[in-house]
């Protein structure tokens, strides 16, 4: 009875930070980072003080209710709390099969995406090619974001060891190491930067890769240039999997080539516009027609 009665009373900080220090080192540094601030913002304030046994569906459901005008962070702090919840279970704080978070939808999210017609590809392609002689790293570097897909980090972090027989060897991507394959026009763009350091994209001052805000410095400039100054960086990664797919290859392919290990991630970063599917509904009525 007394273990029982110690159970009920521990507190659902305590197991938060049990959980961020065992089950957390499966998590990469910058998502372990991301997570602990979601922690720290979105859930502490309301379950602290909490017994982690008595907190139930309904209270999860009233504290996801208060995040509402805040969607975004909303439904990224539910798998949080899910996983301690889940751990809890795990270490024996709670019973089992009693997770509160089962169950409960998520909000919509408006979609932030922003992708680029043809023209804007062109408006693009110049102003990258006006900023070049300023910041000829910079600018290379956002080519091959063009041109592969890739996120800023892998691409920013690149060493040469990492380039081998024309494709990039991720030591750690977001999903684990993985092989970029690269493109005629993408093996052109490093084709052309100088190895004179072990980083493919080194700083203009100190050691180490470039910075984040080299990177966002020339970006910002860019885009301005370029007439798209509502297109994130993180953009260019959507706008090459929605091109690839209006080129006709399939969401498993273009997984493949964003690295993705699940199909549904891939569909939230392509786009499919109006033409593209009055012309598949074309090709694919015409088909079935001759069959009838």
């Amino acid at each position: 009875m007394a273990n029982c009665m110690k159970n009920q009373e521990i507190l659902f900080e305590t197991i938060a930070t049990e959980v961020f220090q065992r089950y957390g080192r499966t998590w990469k540094p910058q998502t372990a980072k991301v997570n602990r601030a979601y922690l720290r913002k979105k859930i502490l304030p309301w379950f602290r003080g909490r017994p982690i046994k008595k907190i139930s569906c309904s209270e999860v459901e009233k504290w996801f209710a208060t995040l509402h005008e805040t969607p975004a962070a909303a439904n990224r702090s539910l798998p949080i709390l899910s996983v301690i919840m889940r751990q809890a279970e795990i270490y024996g704080y709670r019973s089992g099969a009693s997770n509160p978070c089962v169950g409960i939808s998520r909000y919509r999210e408006n979609s932030r995406e922003r992708f680029l017609t043809n023209e804007e590809m062109k408006q693009l392609g110049a102003a990258l090619t006006s900023h070049e002689a300023v910041s000829p790293s910079a600018v290379s570097l956002v080519r091959l974001l063009v041109l592969t897909g890739c996120r800023q980090g892998e691409v920013r972090l690149l060493k040469w060891s990492d380039y081998r027989e024309g494709h990039l060897f991720l030591r750690d991507s977001k999903t684990g190491p993985r092989t970029v394959w690269l493109s005629s026009p993408a093996r052109e763009v490093i084709k052309r930067i100088p190895r004179t350091e072990e980083w493919i994209f080194p700083p203009t001052k100190g050691e180490g890769p470039m910075p984040t805000e080299t990177l966002y410095r020339c970006w910002r400039i860019v885009r301005k240039n370029a007439g798209l100054s509502d297109v994130r960086l993180h953009d260019l990664r959507h706008n090459y999997a929605s091109f690839a797919m209006r080129q006709g290859e399939t969401i498993l392919t273009v997984g493949r080539l964003l690295g993705h290990r699940d199909p549904t991630t891939t569909l939230r970063y392509t786009h499919m516009d109006d033409p593209l599917i009055i012309q598949a509904a074309e090709v694919v009525g015409g088909t079935l027609n001759t069959k009838l």
